[in-house]
């Protein structure tokens, strides 16, 4: 078998640090790995497959004899990087949302459309996390009922933001704990027993970027024609994002179909038990690679209406282990 010469950019973040313990999970043929940060963390050493490997600096020169470079850091960075990284001779997926709309860069979900792959030059890009979740098990449904409007409402866990914020939501809670006042400097306001309708940025039309992403990213994914809006929201939980979703499809929709279709779907998980109070939460798919959906009903305000819960480790499907599963794809089908 053929081994690969990898790199991971941002190995310290959380997303870079999932991206390496799913590659030792998965037995990625790697030949030689490199992690590549910052001038200030250059040096650190990280343990991979036992052996002590000490970062060096992510800049010019560093991606030469790379074959597969993941890229787990903020858009700025990788609007830099990346076109260096494939200058050099790598092949460039990246989590962030730099690339995601660029007409020439693939959007890739391996359970979606795997077949885009085919058209990359260089630089392939990891959806958003929320995004991922909800077409996975949505692509089966649109298959066969045509989906044609998606109205979905998010409630994503602080990991998503980052180490920050899970710090941040751990200290909230011990100091509640410890009677001490809480503060807050990652989000606007305490995310301890709160909910925040803001995650990313507010545009001039009221939505935020994260909801925007949903939006566009769906299109480009799915079907450029379906109609998508959203709303996101961040809640108190470390790791697993949720999503209420509604669609309504051009043909009728029988419930016992819905549910056989998701049993095979590639990547999901039927759970929805309401007799038993089985259903999906985030504490049920922490560390699981598939997208969990339950509640699923039909919606009697509209025609051909359905609503799902959707539930993922955003850290594993939403990031990490969709990037690893891209890039074993472009070796099955010999497109690096």
């Amino acid at each position: 078998m053929r081994t690969y010469n990898v790199a991971i950019v941002g190995p310290l973040g959380v997303v870079g640090e999932k991206v390496r313990s799913i590659l030792i999970e998965r037995n990625f043929p790697i030949n030689k790995i490199k992690f590549l940060g910052t001038f200030k963390n250059r040096d650190k050493p990280i343990y991979f497959n036992d052996e002590v490997i000490l970062t060096e600096v992510a800049e010019e020169g560093a991606f030469t004899q790379i074959d597969i470079a993941f890229f787990c850091v903020n858009s700025q960075v990788s609007k830099y990087l990346a076109p260096i990284a494939v200058k050099e001779g790598a092949i460039v997926i990246d989590n962030s949302s730099a690339w995601r709309m660029e007409e020439d860069v693939p959007l890739i979900i391996p359970e979606v459309n795997p077949q885009d792959l085919q058209y990359h030059k260089g630089i392939i890009s990891n959806p958003n996390c929320s995004t991922t979740q909800m077409l996975v098990p949505l692509k089966p449904l649109h298959d066969i009922y045509k989906i044609k409007r998606i109205v979905v409402s998010t409630y994503q866990s602080v990991s998503g933001t980052g180490k920050n914020a899970i710090e941040e939501l751990y200290n909230q809670a011990l100091d509640f704990c410890l009677d001490k006042p809480i503060s807050n400097s990652v989000y606007p306001y305490q995310i301890l027993f709160n909910t925040l309708p803001h995650i990313d940025d507010f545009l001039d039309n009221g939505y935020t970027k994260e909801e925007m992403k949903m939006v566009n990213e769906t299109r480009k994914i799915l079907d450029k024609n379906i109609q998508v809006t959203a709303t996101t929201v961040r809640i108190p939980v470390f790791n697993g994002h949720s999503e209420s979703v509604n669609i309504q499809t051009e043909k009728p929709i029988y419930l016992d179909e819905v549910k056989k279709i998701l049993k095979k779907a590639k990547g999901v998980k039927l759970i929805d038990e309401t007799k038993s109070n089985l259903y999906p939460m985030p504490i049920f798919s922490e560390g699981k690679d598939d997208v969990f959906v339950g509640r699923i009903r039909k919606d009697f305000s509209i025609e051909n209406g359905l609503n799902l819960w959707i539930v993922s480790d955003n850290l594993r499907k939403g990031a990490a282990l969709n990037s690893v599963q891209i890039a074993e794809i472009l070796m099955d089908r010999n497109l690096l």
